[in-house]
């Protein structure tokens, strides 16, 4: 039976971040958390967590150390830059959940084991929804070894954990291609809501449409009618698939595996964001097609 770690240091409490440490917490784990936000902090000890001044003091002595951060460079400056792995203790295991390059992710687990840590790469898909309801899905890439040993913290935070190889990066992987699908279901379902405007038809009429036919997925159902609201609630912001469809063309590269369907993916996000929405719901990619499409000046 693996000994559940009682004492975790969790850094990066951001909209996804704050609610799984807060679900942490709700299953009687010792949570010291640690994020660039004084707010951030403040609130984890309202949710009754302990607060730090440092991603090094958060992890000093921990059982384990959560990494909810942007990506890999944030992950390196923590755990050796600043300090954190190091005050681990001996024996203590890093979750790596935020999506990051396989290869970084492979180099990063090298330097944890090294000293003597376990690794566990357990990226999540599930947004915020997920993140709040402890529902999120993780994939992980780890030994079985060091998967048992992180099992009850991976469990308060996911009713779907899947343990995809005993490789570390082999979860980035799959998040990988996870990230691809979604990336390319928005951007098709904002296409097509371009083309249906483009042709005098109600977009959300359309989206009825569609989200009860064969044409259907869940991000047309959850993303479709909010391309119709102005400024809809982030539940991810257009920054993140610029950065994650860049993360799976760089997969791509490095497999010499064709994903054009993904390259023209990114460049609407990627258009969507020059166009100053990058901070605005990914939904949002939706304004770079009206951009594109729009009606000439001189037409009748």
């Amino acid at each position: 039976m693996p000994t559940t770690p009682l004492s975790i240091a969790f850094i990066g409490l951001g909209a996804m971040g704050a609610p799984m440490a807060e679900n942490l917490i709700k299953r009687q784990f010792r949570v010291t958390g640690f994020d660039m936000r004084e707010s951030a902090r403040d609130a984890l000890v309202v949710a009754g967590g302990h607060a730090a001044d440092s991603a090094k003091a958060a992890a000093s002595g921990a059982d384990a150390l959560v990494l909810m951060v942007v990506n890999a460079a944030q992950a390196r400056a923590v755990l050796f830059e600043a300090g954190a792995l190091a005050a681990l203790s001996d024996g203590a295991v890093v979750m790596l959940m935020a999506t990051c390059p396989p290869g970084e992710v492979e180099a990063i687990a090298a330097e944890v084991v090294r000293s003597g840590r376990h690794f566990v790469d357990s990226p999540v898909s599930g947004g915020v929804v997920g993140a709040r309801a402890a529902t999120l899905s993780i994939m992980v890439g780890a030994p079985q070894e060091s998967f048992d040993k992180a099992r009850p913290v991976l469990d308060a935070m996911g009713d779907k954990v899947f343990h995809v190889g005993e490789r570390p990066g082999q979860g980035a992987t799959v998040k990988t291609v996870n990230q691809l699908l979604c990336g390319v279901h928005i951007a098709v379902a904002a296409e097509a809501l371009s083309l249906a405007e483009k042709a005098g038809i109600d977009g959300r009429v359309l989206f009825e449409i569609m989200g009860g036919s064969a044409a259907s997925s869940w991000m047309l159902r959850d993303r479709g009618p909010r391309m119709h609201e102005p400024d809809p609630t982030v539940a991810s912001a257009v920054d993140i698939f610029v950065k994650d469809l860049g993360i799976v063309l760089d997969a791509g590269r490095a497999a010499k595996t064709a994903l054009p369907l993904a390259a023209a993916a990114h460049q609407m996000f990627l258009a969507t964001s020059g166009l100053g929405h990058g901070s605005r719901d990914d939904s949002q990619v939706v304004r770079a097609y009206r951009a594109l499409n729009a009606k000439p000046a001189n037409d009748p």
